[in-house]
């Protein structure tokens, strides 16, 4: 009868849903829905502590395709002082920008691979106006980026890099890596 039971266990019709490749550990889980769908959210902040912000994922995992993933991203970015060489000349300047991408993966055994397109509305305000005549400071650009994640039963890695199309943003740029060791 044992035997049995555990039959059923294995045949279940329920099943398990799995972070969408180009999702992290780190990422707080904010909802799963049954059907697949995994809704993430993190904190943003840089190194250099000019950036901050928040990123908000979707994730959906199809069960006929268990390999193919999709996703949006929703992410806000708010800079303060960050300077800038422009033509030749250094100057400071706070932005704030607003950005949303699809996204894709695919996993392949332990290695996941996933890339990004999308638009970033920004706003630039410089601190010194007299030296930034050439500068644009507002305007929509393009999003992309591309990233790798490799995960076994007691490591996790991962490795992004997300650019924003607009020479006033290159400070928004990010290449990304983390190592998660779970104990």
């Amino acid at each position: 009868m044992a035997a049995a039971g555990d039959a059923s266990t294995a045949l279940s019709l329920t099943p398990t849903v799995k972070e969408p490749v180009y999702a992290s550990e780190d990422m707080a889980r904010l909802a799963q829905l049954g059907n697949g769908v995994v809704v993430q959210g993190t904190d943003l902040n840089t190194a250099d502590g000019y950036t901050s912000g928040f990123r908000l994922t979707a994730g959906y995992s199809s069960y006929r395709l268990p390999h193919f993933d999709l996703g949006a991203e929703l992410t806000y970015r708010a800079s303060d002082e960050v300077p800038l060489a422009m033509a030749g000349e250094n100057l400071l300047m706070n932005t704030t920008s607003v950005g949303g991408s699809l996204v894709a993966g695919v996993r392949l055994g332990h290695l996941g691979l996933y890339a990004k397109t999308g638009f970033a509305e920004w706003d630039g305000d410089p601190l010194e106006r007299g030296e930034s005549a050439g500068l644009a400071t507002a305007g929509t650009s393009r999003v992309h980026g591309f990233g790798a994640r490799l995960d076994f039963a007691s490591i996790s890695g991962r490795v992004e890099f997300e650019e924003i199309e607009a020479q006033s943003m290159e400070h928004l740029n990010q290449l990304t890596a983390s190592l998660h060791i779970p104990f």
